[in-house]
């Protein structure tokens, strides 16, 4: 079984076409197909359905897809870790991180990064929560930064950074809008603007919600932070939100309002793999924002 075989067989199962496939290798077609079928007949296992110019994994192509791609990324990881042996200080970091870490926690920890190691690479890639739980533990990215840390998962490390509070943000004419804080309670009549299902900040939401006794009536879904900021400040609503997502953005015509009963709050930090290496330029930068959010918290406090 040779490298190129692995190659060409994940870029087929991928695309699902052998032509697709080939152009993205900038190989020829004939090239592909016999490597394709030189690994079936040193497997003994047909790896794809023909269905003319297409194909389709079998149940075993599928098998040995997933062993594949992580074979794969083993190899990407050696690869790069021998070239950032000599300096790992000039290294790439790919990283993975919650949507609402993106406005000022992640881009505040790469500057700060950056100005002691100006030459590292960033490859950014968001994802919601189970995303990137998966993400790391597939290999496909070794560090990611959310909220709320996992609790228990097999193969994830975590760290904490900082906790949070969570926030009302209310348009500004709301009128609660000009307490200092208020009980969550207080919020049971409003229309909420939330992330849909599957969105970790949703789960967060509604189970402080349902503690107090009610389930929020909600009004609006989005999947994207600022536009459930925006519809807030258009006066379509209310909604909980981690207090960080405000930092220096706090959205025209809005408020924001400290939740005191109860005290809501979620724990910030890095997961990494537990059973792999960090490469070297990522060991820097985990063991940076480690530092980093420590000294700030304690400035804070």
């Amino acid at each position: 079984m040779e490298l190129r075989q692995i190659k060409y067989f994940i870029e087929v199962a991928k695309r699902e076409h052998v032509t697709e496939a080939a152009d993205a290798l900038h190989v020829a077609q004939s090239a592909v197909s016999r490597q394709i079928f030189n690994l079936e007949e040193e497997l003994g296992v047909d790896l794809f359905i023909r269905e003319g110019r297409t194909v389709r994994l079998t149940r075993i192509g599928k098998v040995f897809l997933e062993h594949m791609e992580k074979a794969i990324n083993v190899i990407d990881d050696a690869r790069q870790e021998v070239i950032e042996y000599t300096d790992p200080k000039k290294g790439t970091i790919h990283i993975g991180f919650a949507a609402s870490l993106a406005s000022y926690i992640l881009p505040t920890a790469i500057f700060y990064f950056r100005k002691q190691y100006p030459d590292v690479k960033f490859v950014l890639n968001q994802g919601t929560h189970s995303e990137l739980l998966d993400w790391v533990k597939k290999g496909e990215i070794n560090i990611a930064l959310l909220g709320p840390l996992p609790q228990d998962q097999e193969k994830i490390k975590s760290t904490v950074l900082f906790t949070e509070d969570i926030v009302a943000l209310l348009p500004s004419n709301h009128s609660l809008a000009n307490r200092s804080s208020l009980k969550l309670i207080e919020l049971r009549d409003e229309s909420f603007v939330m992330f849909p299902k599957g969105f970790i900040l949703h789960d967060v939401i509604m189970e402080g919600c349902l503690q107090r006794g009610f389930q929020p009536k909600i009004s609006f879904e989005g999947k994207d932070l600022d536009a459930i900021k925006g519809l807030v400040s258009a006066g379509l609503g209310v909604t909980l939100i981690p207090e960080v997502t405000l930092v220096d953005c706090l959205p025209r015509a809005t408020v924001k309002v400290p939740i005191t009963e109860p005290s809501l709050k979620r724990s910030v930090g890095a997961i990494i793999p537990a059973e792999r290496e960090l490469l070297p330029t990522e060991k820097l930068f985990y063991q940076f924002i480690k530092d980093f959010f420590m000294r700030l918290e304690v400035y804070q406090n």
